[in-house]
């Protein structure tokens, strides 16, 4: 089975770097009942984080957010890639990608269990549009 490529939206944010803020921040959007189909976090500054959060329903989780005291950057533009966990599950991806000169510019994934994987990736927004349309992402 193929995987399947999507254009996601995301949104960032940046929080202090401290015990609790997850926790806090993650409580409030399940209490406003949004889904996120990835997330993905990473040091910045000196005691700064930056999440990445890629919500099912936009609308719904900026008002979460807002709700939790984020400031949201974006909509940014990223990919979403679900499959069959496989040796090589990327490469293709990976290879077409570079065969038309276009680096990744940064990418997260996991096992999801159940022969199952998922990867978010992006590239540069000037390379997005190109990207889709080699990998067939809807």
């Amino acid at each position: 089975m193929a995987a399947k490529i999507k254009k996601a939206e995301y949104y960032y944010a940046t929080i202090d770097d401290r015990p609790g803020q997850w926790a806090r921040i993650l409580a409030e959007i399940k209490k406003s009942k949004v889904n996120l189909m990835a997330v993905t976090a990473f040091p910045t500054l000196t005691g700064k984080t930056q999440i990445d959060f890629f919500p099912k329903d936009a609308e719904k989780f900026k008002a979460a957010a807002g709700s939790a005291g984020l400031i949201l950057t974006g909509p940014k533009k990223g990919f979403l890639v679900q499959g069959e966990d496989r040796a090589g599950a990327l490469v293709e991806i990976h290879r077409k990608l570079a065969d038309a000169g276009i680096n990744v510019t940064a990418a997260n994934g996991s096992a999801a269990g159940s022969g199952r994987f998922g990867y978010v990736f992006w590239v540069k927004p000037e390379n997005f549009d190109r990207a889709a349309q080699i990998l067939g992402a809807k």
